[in-house]
């Protein structure tokens, strides 16, 4: 039995490609477009090819690796075959026009106990292809969205009944409403505003602080925040990529999270002139250690990120970055992301932008990407470049 009803799955389609094409308006008859869908999530997956197809663009499906598939890859492999590309996977992504993602995971922790290391390498042979979809991104040929669909092992990991868990994405996503789309189209609207006062702030350093932290982190020059853009669904946070050179004290993720089969929990850092030079969590402490080395850029911040729980419903732990990272409930949560950073946050063409233009300007640069989420009772004020301090967000909203 579906843990969603055949309705609520028609809807969940419709929007998820009105995220698809929110992200990247100018989709047009033809374009190709990817579908990548765990076995779990194969009904959603089937329904959302079928309006597709009925849209004139032309899907490619790919259901993704088991559990046991993806173990056996990185437990029997060499790191020649690690790093393998299939012929034409390069060209593939070099004319893809969009790509939905549908987690329906079976399995968050079969890759417990692999080497950190085989999962780095596969990941950095890889990261041309999300180089590639980034860059065609910035130009406005690509556009992209994902969702999670409910499965027993997420609800089991979150402590939560398939029932309830189900509950918490149909209410986020507005599953229930008459028309999801129109929901979701209002609150865009919304969040337009909330970037636009942001925006033209004038900021220069943010401070972050709740019982458990102190922290300050330089916006950076040529700066803006994004969000509620139809990349995810549910999607509520607003969003940026800081100068990473300019985080200084101590940040901490009170929220657990899952990541290559690993639980962790309770993440402090420390930062010094960018870097996290102190490194701790209450479980899976190694691990983190062991990620934070992928590369050099794995130890600084990406993205800084703010959750209005006036938008989001989401009031419990999902076991899922996805909606852990649009968290709601009480205090609305922050978050910060180590490793890469969003090109497309910088405040211009953002496909103009090499590599040299990206460091100049503190855009960190890493194989990973990995949102460490705060849900604690906070102030976050804004020191602008005139000198006036300000609070922008309090009690779990933005107080604009």
């Amino acid at each position: 039995m579906e843990a969603l009803s055949k309705n609520q799955l028609e809807k969940y389609a419709d929007v998820l490609i009105w995220g698809l094409k929110t992200a990247r308006p100018n989709f047009k008859k033809y374009d190709t477009v990817l579908i990548r869908c765990d076995l779990e999530g194969l009904k959603l997956g089937e329904i959302t090819h079928r309006k597709l197809l009925e849209l004139g663009y032309n899907p490619v499906f790919r259901v993704l690796p088991t559990p046991t598939i993806e173990r056996d890859f990185y437990s029997l492999t060499d790191e020649n075959q690690r790093k393998f590309i299939a012929k034409g996977e390069k060209e593939f992504y070099e004319n893809l026009n969009g790509n939905i993602y549908i987690h329906a995971p079976s399995s968050l922790t079969h890759l417990k106990g692999i080497d950190t290391k085989r999962q780095s390498e596969a990941a950095i042979a890889r990261k041309f292809l999300r180089d590639i979809m980034q860059k065609r991104e910035s130009s406005g040929y690509f556009g992209w969205t994902l969702c999670t669909y409910p499965t027993e092992e997420l609800a089991k990991q979150a402590k939560l009944s398939l029932k309830d868990y189900t509950g918490q994405i149909v209410k986020a996503c507005f599953l229930n409403e008459k028309d999801p789309v129109k929901k979701w189209s209002s609150i865009f609207k919304e969040s337009m505003e909330i970037k636009k006062w942001l925006n033209g702030l004038e900021i220069d350093t943010f401070k972050v602080s709740c019982a458990s932290m102190d922290l300050k982190i330089k916006l950076g020059e040529r700066r803006k925040f994004l969000g509620v853009s139809g990349h995810n669904i549910p999607s509520f946070e607003i969003f940026t990529s800081p100068d990473w050179r300019g985080t200084e004290g101590v940040y901490y993720a009170n929220l657990p999270t899952y990541r290559g089969g690993n639980y962790v929990e309770g993440i402090r850092l420390e930062f010094k002139n960018g870097r996290a030079v102190k490194i701790s969590a209450k479980k899976g402490e190694e691990y983190v250690k062991k990620i934070m080395a992928t590369d050099i850029g794995a130890s600084q911040i990406g993205e800084f990120s703010m959750t209005d729980n006036r938008f989001s419903k989401i009031d419990k732990f999902m076991a899922d970055i996805l909606f852990d990272e649009n968290h709601g409930g009480k205090n609305g949560n922050c978050h910060l992301a180590i490793g890469a950073a969003y090109p497309d946050t910088y405040d211009g063409d953002s496909s103009r932008l090499d590599k040299k233009a990206m460091e100049k300007l503190g855009f960190n640069d890493s194989a990973i990407h990995w949102d460490l989420i705060n849900t604690e009772d906070k102030v976050i004020k804004a020191q602008l470049k005139n000198g006036k301090e300000i609070t922008v967000y309090e009690k779990g909203q933005f107080k604009y």
